[in-house]
């Protein structure tokens, strides 16, 4: 992937569009992007090959939702509040 950005093949043959991106991923990559790149390729793999089943696809989408549980932005941002923050609702009249 990095070949393809140095050489231009997405940017009309343009070589130097995308060095600053190839350079901070190869000289800084302070958030590790390419330490596990294969393993996102392998894992995007696995997808699309579970994608083509869509009868399987669907059942796996449902039980994905329906295992989220509690979860809900409301009760996370309470949750930060009262054992993060130490802070909590403040009632006003609107």
């Amino acid at each position: 992937m990095l070949d393809a950005l140095s050489s231009g093949e997405f940017s009309h043959g343009d070589k130097s569009l995308f060095e600053p991106l190839v350079s901070s991923l190869l000289h800084g990559d302070d958030y590790m992007l390419l330490a596990d790149y294969q393993s996102y390729i392998d894992c995007q793999d696995r997808v699309s090959q579970a994608y083509k089943n869509q009868d399987d696809w669907t059942r796996m989408s449902i039980l994905n939702v329906a295992r989220i549980g509690k979860f809900s932005s409301d009760r996370s941002i309470r949750d930060y509040c009262a054992d993060i923050w130490k802070t909590w609702p403040v009632k006003i009249q609107l």
